[in-house]
């Protein structure tokens, strides 16, 4: 890709600052399944519109086209209440609560040390577990102890470790920091008595289906230990990113669920005692994971089931006409390719 191209996307990444109605308003709220060990619970997600992810601004990730739901600048302790308070209004005492910036959740910048605090301890006593994102540099002890104290319950930090190959994770998908600094947050995380989860990326650009499959493999069997939690995301084309850039050029094809299934057998025989699960996004969709449509829902909802009750034999009879084409390819792809 063309530096030119690479800096016109970094620049065209961060909207213009949005209007105060705007600010008020949570980028989106939902419910979804999910599971409490063996409990099977519905989940409240909610987005805050916040500035985004910092890291946007400096260079970005190349799949990552989050910032474009932003304000384009530091939301004041005022809107994050009104927005706290819509979403409050939605909330119907869901078990499994999910916080979401577009970026950090510890990061003063999004988020002041107050609106964390006033936003953990609405959920208190009414959800059992808070989940919510961030880069590693915030997950310290500072950050994380006062948002767990005024929730109460069990916390859970997500790491977008992406990958624990250093080329993998500095060029392709552009990320600020080594996978040890990763590694090294799970472990202050878990040390502050929070659960840390780890989101792998699958099929980052410029890597084949085989590729990406292994890659996702060896990221569980190098971060295993570390982390209670994975969560294995292949890609999907995100408005103002690298990847788009790549897609509309024909340059680029998000994974098949062949991948994902392969990648989801290999990697749970090698995730220790943590949970194991995939949630694609727009997936059966040509801008999300797909098959040849055909057989898309079927294996989707066979995805679903491994990741709720975390038993995989389901993945293993999974077959389509379409599953010869896609071996075919991954073999072309793999030729010339060193091992």
């Amino acid at each position: 890709m063309p530096e030119s191209v690479a800096r016109t996307v970094a620049r065209e990444r961060r909207p213009s600052p949005r209007s105060p109605p705007t600010a008020r308003e949570p980028v989106n709220v939902w419910s979804e399944d999910e599971a409490l060990g063996s409990e099977r619970v519905r989940a409240f997600v909610a987005i805050l519109r916040t500035r985004g992810c910092y890291w946007a601004d400096v260079k970005g990730c190349s799949m990552c086209g989050y910032a474009k739901d932003t304000l384009g600048r530091s939301a004041s302790s005022e809107e994050l209440g009104e927005q706290l308070d819509r979403i409050l209004a939605r909330y119907r005492d869901e078990p499994y609560v999910k916080l979401y910036t577009s970026g950090s959740f510890l990061d003063d910048r999004e988020v002041d040390p107050a609106s964390r605090v006033r936003i953990a301890s609405a959920f208190r006593g009414r959800a059992q577990r808070l989940l919510f994102e961030t880069l590693p540099e915030f997950a310290v002890p500072t950050m994380i102890g006062p948002v767990r104290d005024a929730f109460g319950g069990e916390l859970e930090v997500a790491l977008g470790l992406e990958s624990t190959q250093p080329e993998v994770l500095g060029r392709l998908i552009n990320k600020g920091s080594p996978p040890s600094d990763y590694l090294a947050a799970a472990d202050r995380v878990r040390a502050a008595g929070a659960r840390a989860k780890a989101y792998l990326l699958l099929k980052p650009p410029y890597l084949t289906e085989a590729e990406s499959v292994t890659d996702v493999v060896r990221s569980v069997e190098v971060a295993h230990g570390r982390f209670d939690a994975f969560s294995v995301n292949p890609v999907h084309i995100q408005n103002g990113t690298v990847v788009e850039w790549l897609f509309r050029r024909g340059r680029y094809r998000p994974p098949w669920l062949w991948s994902l299934v392969a990648a989801m057998r290999a990697g749970s025989a090698l995730r220790g005692s943590a949970r194991f699960v995939t949630f694609p996004t727009a997936g059966g969709l040509p801008r999300g994971p797909h098959n040849c449509g055909k057989c898309d829902a079927r294996v989707l909802a066979a995805l679903e089931e491994a990741s709720l009750s975390q038993k995989f034999d389901g993945l293993v009879d999974l077959d389509c006409a379409c599953r010869t084409d896609y071996e075919r390819l991954r073999d072309l792809e793999g030729i010339g390719v060193e091992a």
